[in-house]
């Protein structure tokens, strides 16, 4: 098995975590992807992996900030961890509750739950860990959560590592893809799952034996149109030789769940969005490392590949790579920029083409190291192009803040239209923001896409979280 590392930080600073009030909801749920809630408004998930809860340093929490006619509405949130009442589990140092999410309607009554994998939660006095714990959303918002307690595999091994949610065998029902460090690498919950903890049945996935990768990533996505969810799984490949290269491998979905298909370049960040609009979702990975032979999808700064959908799953058309030195991208590659360290997809000026923000979080600003940036790329008729995209940090006019070093901006990234207007908004996490306290922006868009007009950052404490080191924005869903 492989040792597997975080990057986290290995002390923190006192905090006291409080549960808050959530946004009022209607009477019925809207069944809107995102709506914890029910109110027909899409709402996010931030997580704050490394906080400190109840004195125990890297416990974690999950803040959720609820969407409004006028967008996300930092007044109207809650924070959640493992010492909140209703959540299962106590806070223990170094269980970064938070730093896996997803999130989908997993039993069914029409509101999204957030399924929160806690790969590092020791389990009892064994040598095992990680839980898989799933908040419930309610027309009160998160009020209680269930750890999955059945079936579980035989080896949990930090279950959880990666987690993607999606209707993998087109059953109507959520179901949830979790990788770990075991045999079999992935595990597929078939849904419904039950807010007793027990999920339809359980099938394993050996990743490694089909294709020789051992999941890092997970992303969920409907590739060839057929109704059915499918799963990009990305990692590290073993090789021969032992130069182990990022590669990733596309498990179309099917009446069983998710069947291998064909192996991609690699990736170590994904989303799956339709950039062209011909009905196919179009996968977008991120290689953040420079171009070497065991990492030839690279490039000078890093690079995206945009590797296109079809009917049969994958396209004959010739995978797309972009880098910031392509035609209208916005800056040039350099080294350590990390162009391609996070992802995230959505329509940002209304027109129905899917866009794409890319991450880049180490970008140095000048004589400012890693003080990070992040690029909108925009969809077209013959697919993500560099034309008309745009790059914001915090020394850009307009953006809250002053670019630092080791702010890394654009370490998480996330599109989604939490104001129902057409328009997808942005959200820009900074884990090292204020020493590694952490900070998230909201950018909103209009018919000409994303704005610096407008926009605003938090942190912790505008939510009522805990001071201190907590990488909050280091991860988000909804």
């Amino acid at each position: 098995m492989r040792k597997r590392t975080l990057l986290l930080a290995a002390t923190l600073t006192t905090g006291l975590l409080t549960a808050l009030p959530a946004a009022t909801a209607s009477a019925a749920p809207s069944g809107l992807s995102g709506d914890f809630n029910g109110d027909g408004y899409r709402d996010l998930a931030i997580a704050a992996p490394i906080a400190k809860v109840s004195t125990k340093s890297g416990a974690g929490y999950v803040a959720i900030v609820y969407g409004t006619a006028s967008g996300l509405d930092t007044s109207k949130r809650q924070i959640i961890s493992q010492a909140t009442d209703g959540i299962p589990g106590t806070p223990e140092s170094s269980d970064y509750f938070g730093d896996r999410l997803t999130t989908g309607d997993m039993d069914g009554d029409g509101y999204t739950d957030i399924v929160v994998g806690v790969h590092s939660e020791k389990i009892g006095s064994t040598d095992s860990y990680g839980t898989l714990t799933v908040l419930w959303g309610g027309a009160d918002g998160v009020k209680s959560g269930t750890d999955i307690s059945s079936p579980l595999p035989q080896y949990r091994n930090e279950l959880g590592w990666q987690i993607a949610a999606g209707d993998f065998d087109g059953d109507g029902h959520t179901d949830l893809a979790a990788a770990n460090n075991s045999t079999p690498a992935l595990n597929i919950f078939r849904g419904p799952i039950s807010r007793t903890g027990t999920a339809a049945s359980l099938v394993g996935v050996d990743t490694v034996d089909q294709t020789t990768i051992y999941p890092d990533q997970l992303v969920a996505g409907d590739v060839n149109a057929d109704g059915k969810q499918d799963l990009l799984v990305m990692g590290q490949e073993e090789t021969s030789t032992g130069d182990n290269r990022t590669r990733s491998a596309l498990y179309l979905g099917s009446a069983t769940g998710p069947k291998y298909s064909k192996k991609l370049a690699g990736g170590y960040a994904g989303t799956i969005a339709d950039v062209d609009k011909d009905g196919y979702g179009d996968i977008v990975t991120g290689n953040f490392m420079e171009k070497s032979t065991t990492e030839p999808n690279g490039g000078l700064g890093g690079a995206i590949t945009v590797t296109y959908g079809a009917s049969g799953g994958l396209s004959t058309r010739t995978p797309v790579r972009i880098t910031q030195d392509t035609t209208g991208v916005p800056g040039t590659g350099e080294k350590n920029d990390h162009f391609g360290w996070s992802l995230s997809s959505g329509d940002t000026n209304g027109d129905g083409y899917a866009d794409v923000v890319i991450g880049s979080d180490s970008e140095s600003l000048g004589s400012v190291n890693d003080a990070g940036q992040v690029t909108v790329l925009r969809g077209s008729a013959s697919g993500l192009t560099g034309t008309g995209s745009k790059s914001y940090s915090q020394d850009t006019t307009n953006v809250p803040g002053t670019a630092e070093a080791y702010d890394y901006f654009g370490d998480a990234v996330f599109l989604t239209d939490a104001n129902g207007d057409g328009r997808a908004e942005l959200a820009v996490g900074a884990r090292g923001e204020n020493d590694g306290a952490g900070a998230v922006w909201l950018f909103k868009s209009t018919s000409s896409g994303t704005t610096a007009t407008g926009s605003k950052s938090f942190g912790s404490t505008t939510l009522g979280g805990p001071s201190g080191l907590a990488y909050f924005g280091n991860v988000f869903a909804g």
